[in-house]
């Protein structure tokens, strides 16, 4: 199988962003109570202005990158879209959650909708040099902001964007996490855990004097110290590609290196003769039965539905213990019969 290289997320941007990490885990259930999810009693409601001045400075380093007068690349145009849209006031964004809630207003979810694009767009920026596209980033945390609309509840006094900052910020992470690897590292709580705070805490130890051994991490992010030190390696290396040449002539790759799958022909062959010798041998062995013995032999121990010693016993009017009896003796017969025509017998039984 031709494997791409993925692109390089830088785990240093990840681990010194995510601080809010624990959000993933909490916000991934949809389905979870609002109150548990997100701790609205400890969201900040910011002012207004403050957002629109973060935004601000955040759109001219948007926009550094490009000279034009005009939008000329993707996130340049959707920054100049969005732009368009007015924040809300308090008493706007109520308004529209009473119509949206109340009544089902699809218009009034619309602007709501629209006048928060600035939180995603905010929000991914902090992951800028994460190695991602950042209009992939935006459109995760949009639909977080879809998310956030549908579980906000107006009566907790708390504006929609700090609320939906909680649930933006959790699908972003999200995606980094599934997009870090061609093959997903982040599938339990635990991994996901490692994954956003292995790095920082390995920091954070460092600085206080300590040696950032397993145990010692584990201990501090409360998993298991397999889990940390699996993590450790799988953060500090890359996928390759098994179709990656193993020299600069390009003459071999490394899928040649890999064990084949199927058994070895010779392997094959040698089961094939085996399976017909035996095969030979039994037919030999059956002629030196007696019928009774003949027919236990075929229809007890050769046959893929064996008949039971009760039924035996009853066809021959003997007891079920001397049908086993009679059982064990044909195979004691069988095995010497195969030691003094099969040498290597003893081996083969092992």
């Amino acid at each position: 199988m031709r494997m791409k290289p993925s692109k390089k997320i830088n785990p240093e941007v990840i681990d010194i962003q995510a601080h809010t990490s624990d959000s993933v885990d909490s916000a991934e259930e949809f389905n979870s109570d609002p109150d548990e999810v997100l701790p609205l009693e400890n969201s900040p409601d910011e002012d207004k202005e403050d957002l629109e001045e973060e935004n601000t400075k955040n759109d001219a380093t948007w926009e550094s990158l490009s000279t034009a007068l005009t939008p000329t690349t993707t996130l340049s145009r959707y920054l100049a879209e969005i732009r368009r849209y007015p924040f809300l006031s308090k008493e706007e964004e109520l308004q529209l959650f009473h119509e949206y809630q109340q009544l089902g207003t699809r218009e009034a979810a619309v602007k709501l909708i629209l006048a928060n694009l600035r939180v995603s767009v905010k929000i991914a920026s902090e992951y800028g040099l994460a190695g991602l596209d950042q209009m992939d980033l935006i459109q995760e945390g949009n639909v977080g902001l879809l998310q956030a609309m549908k579980k906000f509840d107006p009566t907790k006094n708390v504006r929609f964007y700090a609320y939906a900052a909680w649930w933006v910020r959790a699908f972003v992470l999200r995606y980094l996490l599934n997009n870090f690897r061609l093959v997903k590292i982040g599938t339990t709580q635990e991994q996901r855990r490692l994954f956003y705070n292995l790095r920082r805490e390995k920091a954070k130890l460092e600085r206080q004097g300590y040696v950032p051994d397993p145990k010692l991490l584990a201990d501090r992010l409360n998993v298991r110290e397999r889990d940390v030190v699996e993590m450790d390696q799988r953060l500090g290396s890359w996928e390759l590609s098994l179709d990656q040449p193993m020299t600069e002539d390009g003459e071999g790759t490394f899928h040649d290196l890999l064990p084949a799958v199927q058994t070895p022909v010779d392997e094959q062959l040698g089961n094939t003769q085996l399976r017909l010798l035996f095969r030979k041998k039994i037919a030999e062995f059956a002629k030196t039965l007696t019928e009774r013995e003949e027919d236990i032999l075929r229809n007890r121990m050769l046959s893929e539905t064996p008949v039971t010693l009760e039924d035996l016993g009853k066809k021959y009017s003997i007891t079920k213990e001397r049908s086993r009896q009679i059982e064990a003796k044909i195979i004691k017969k069988l095995r010497e019969f195969m030691k003094k025509d099969i040498h290597d017998f003893e081996l083969l039984n092992k």
